[in-house]
């Protein structure tokens, strides 16, 4: 029962988690903020376990166990609703465009104004009633509760297992935990890519007037929803543990006796760890709290556990970063709208993890593999995944074909700078219009270049209504002399390149097969952590190598590759009070 228990509980906290990861650029474009900043509000969650684990590991050990985990586990469903809170607080979407009035009517709307309103005007109509300006926080505070309650599930959910199994079901056992935790973001992915598809206003606007799709820079699903869901589902994951015992009869084969000579020879036992008391026994604060700092040194003296710990740690700065921003990746590479990305993720790539570690498990189990047997495989999978990985370089794709971003001006010749410029959108075809070169409103003309705006375009005249607009008369469209002549535009950026609907397929592949042998030595890899230190020191060494690896990797790996995923944007968008706001488009080839 605490098995089943502790499962729902990993699906719960990884149905959240990863759909936070799903939400990461419907977060930016909501509030305005770029990546790196993202990368901090992901963050947020291991700062909330840097608070408390080492205490909750060690002291929650000697406590009643399941009930701490119940605990845990309603804070993390407070901090989810949390997250979701600003999206009733602040007012409705308004996307950037460049298009002042209102999309009334099915024709004669012009996008080519002969008066642009000034700066400060537009700042005092964009900023009347702005309040989301700093929303983000809500989200960030929400993410630390999530770190704080889920602290305690990890350390003593393991060690409660391990205690109280036999030795040959403990590695199987938790092999299967981690198994449904993986199986927990397939549904939060999938959830993620449901949401993506909703407007983030749905049920409060006319969708028939909203020019933008799933697909565009600004468009923005409702991420709210799925916070919603997930933190039902948390909260009733913590109904179990209330009722579960704080200890269970030890199996016969688990004594002292039992320990084979390569365990015992792995387990450094100075006389400094004999400890007055049991784990399951009761004791008083301050004796604990004075054992704290000894015990710890003698864990981190422990050669294994100390190596362990340090190749966890340049592991996961990787494929933390790597998870984090993939859907981003895939929206922004080969063209793919955030709810295909992300449901892409949650029925490809996180099955093929979750196959991984339970398939590790099971051979363990199968080969009978020892301890150094179980540290070679583990070394062995992650080097060959590390190769394949290397063949990522090589799927590339070409940029979108932007006017005057990549130099293509005019005349349609040539591919120039990578940097945007405001003064470099301007040109004789659209000198007539008044355009103002910060707005991202993009069009598709029929020479299969993206426009940056229809102003911008020279299109005088527009007719149909929302998605179903066409700009015509569109002058730099005939200037770059590649057009059949209609001199028409759509809206929308033009369909991606079809050397990347080749690649695509295969970089799917790829990534599938590379999660599936880095994952065959998560569980191997695991069992070397337990079973290299002393029984007592269990939850000390869990709860440690946990706060140690999010700590080191699970903070700074989304910061710093957002900050160097933002070094790539070639257009940032506006807040309507004036500022930077989320990028709209990169430089693809700079993002590989």
């Amino acid at each position: 029962m605490f098995l089943v228990a502790l499962s729902f509980a990993y699906f719960a906290k990884a149905l959240s988690g990863s759909y936070m990861k799903s939400t990461i650029t419907q977060l930016e474009r909501r509030f305005d903020i770029p990546s790196y900043l993202t990368g901090v509000i992901d963050g947020s969650f291991e700062i909330g376990n840097l608070l408390v684990i080492a205490f909750v590991s060690y002291f929650g050990a000697k406590l009643h166990r399941p009930k701490i985990i119940a605990m845990g586990c309603v804070l993390m469903a407070v901090g989810t609703f949390i997250i979701a809170l600003p999206h009733f607080l602040i007012g409705r979407y308004k996307f950037e465009t460049s298009i002042r009035s209102s999309v009334n009517s099915t024709n004669n709307l012009s996008p080519c104004p002969a008066r642009l309103l000034s700066p400060s005007s537009q700042a005092s109509v964009g900023c009347e009633g702005e309040s989301n300006l700093s929303m983000w926080i809500y989200v960030f505070l929400g993410n630390v509760l999530r770190g704080i309650g889920e602290t305690p599930v990890q350390p003593l959910g393991i060690s409660y297992i391990d205690d109280f199994a036999r030795e040959e079901n403990a590695a199987f056992y938790i092999g299967c935990v981690q198994t449904i935790a993986v199986i927990g973001p397939v549904f939060g992915y999938l959830l993620g890519s449901l949401c993506a598809k909703i407007y983030v206003d749905i049920g409060f606007v006319n969708m028939e007037s909203i020019t933008i799709s799933p697909g565009d820079a600004r468009w923005v699903g409702a991420w709210w929803l799925g916070y919603l869901i997930a933190g039902v589902i948390t909260l009733l994951s913590a109904i179990p543990f209330w009722f579960l015992p704080r200890s269970l009869p030890i199996p016969s084969d688990r004594g002292p006796a039992q320990c084979t000579p390569e365990r015992t020879s792995f387990i450094k036992d100075p006389p400094l760890l004999e400890h007055k008391y049991q784990a399951d026994e009761p004791a008083g604060f301050l004796e604990m709290a004075k054992d704290f700092i000894p015990t710890l040194k003698t864990l981190l003296g422990n050669p294994v556990y100390f190596i362990y710990l340090c190749v966890t740690i340049i592991q996961l700065n990787s494929l933390i970063g790597m998870v984090t921003y993939k859907p981003k990746y895939i929206e922004q590479h080969y063209g793919q709208s955030a709810s295909k990305a992300n449901f892409l993720m949650g029925t490809i790539n996180i099955p093929a993890v979750a196959l991984g570690i339970f398939t590790g498990g099971l051979l363990m189990k199968r080969l009978k593999l020892s301890i150094m047997g179980a540290a070679k495989f583990a070394f062995g999978t992650s080097l060959i995944g590390y190769f394949l990985s290397l063949f990522f370089f090589v799927m590339s794709c070409e940029n979108i074909k932007v006017a005057l971003i990549y130099g293509f001006h005019m005349t349609g010749q040539g591919v120039g700078g990578v940097s945007y410029e405001e003064r470099s959108v301007f040109s004789a075809c659209n000198s007539d219009c008044v355009c103002s070169g910060r707005d991202w409103d993009p069009v598709c003309g029929e020479n299969g270049i993206t426009y940056v705006s229809p102003c911008l375009a020279g299109c005088q005249t527009s007719t149909g209504l929302g998605k179903n607009t066409v700009f015509s008369n569109c002058s730099c469209v005939v200037a770059a002399g590649m057009s059949s002549g209609n001199l028409t535009a759509s809206v929308g950026h033009c369909p991606h390149r079809d050397n990347c609907d080749r690649v695509f397929p295969y970089f799917l592949a790829l990534s599938v097969i590379t999660s599936f042998i880095i994952s065959l030595g998560g569980t191997p890899g695991y069992m070397v952590l337990i079973r290299c230190i002393k029984p007592q020191l269990k939850s000390l060494a869990l709860g440690f190598h946990t706060l140690s690896t999010r700590t080191l990797a699970g903070i700074p790996a989304p910061i710093y590759f957002g900050a160097v995923i933002d070094t790539t944007c070639l257009k940032w968008g506006q807040k309507r009070c004036g500022g930077r706001g989320a990028c709209r488009i990169y430089n693809t080839t700079a993002y590989r």
